[in-house]
């Protein structure tokens, strides 16, 4: 979904998912990927990409274990938002199984 976009937004939350979680590390989107994401569903992706800084100042970085593992919580309703200020293009920079 990310590819027809043309790299250019994340899709819509499903009706179980409320919040969109984007992390700030690569160390925790890939302990996502790896480790939740490809038992739960056979495969995981890692992304990167930019948010214009003035927008990402309403939202509050949360920890959520360890010092590594920080998110912003962006509600499902606001991601269309969220996606209009992507700098850029998506970037998948891992998959696994690799």
């Amino acid at each position: 979904m990310i590819e027809q976009s043309d790299w250019k937004a994340f899709p819509p939350r499903l009706p179980d998912q409320p919040i969109f979680y984007p992390v700030m590390n690569e160390e925790y989107a890939i302990q996502i990927a790896r480790d939740w994401n490809v038992p739960a569903s056979g495969s995981g992706f890692v992304t990167r990409f930019a948010v214009d800084a003035e927008y990402l100042k309403r939202f509050e970085e949360q920890c959520v274990g360890a010092a590594v593992h920080r998110e912003l919580w962006v509600p499902a309703e606001e991601l269309e938002e969220f996606n209009r200020h992507i700098v850029g293009q998506i970037e998948v920079t891992r998959r696994f199984p690799e």
